[in-house]
């Protein structure tokens, strides 16, 4: 495959995990992490970083208001639910596993 169209298949799948994402916000970043291991804010990292490895100034709110289609405080504020204890506990487990 060219590399231009292997990159524009890239950018076009990525895009369509950002809207996904954003029309799911029930989705929460905790239940993210404990079943895949990365969430809303991890995405925002790699964007912000994918930015900065091309010279581009990127900051790490900008890069979330991308991911989440809004400032992450309006995020928050409109979807962000407290998590569980039994989130939080399958959250701790994993990151244990990960760690022993």
């Amino acid at each position: 495959m060219d590399k231009k169209f292997q990159t524009e298949i890239e950018a076009a799948a990525f895009r369509r995990l950002v809207s996904h994402l954003q029309q799911h916000p029930e989705a929460q970043n905790i239940d993210l992490m404990i079943l895949a291991d990365f969430c809303r804010n991890c995405l925002a990292k790699w964007y912000m970083a994918s930015a900065v490895e091309q010279g581009i100034d990127m900051d790490y709110e900008r890069a979330r208001e991308v991911v989440y289609g809004m400032p992450y405080s309006e995020w928050k504020d409109k979807f962000q639910k407290e998590a569980t204890p039994e989130q939080l506990a399958a959250y701790n487990n994993k990151q244990q596993a990960k760690a022993g």
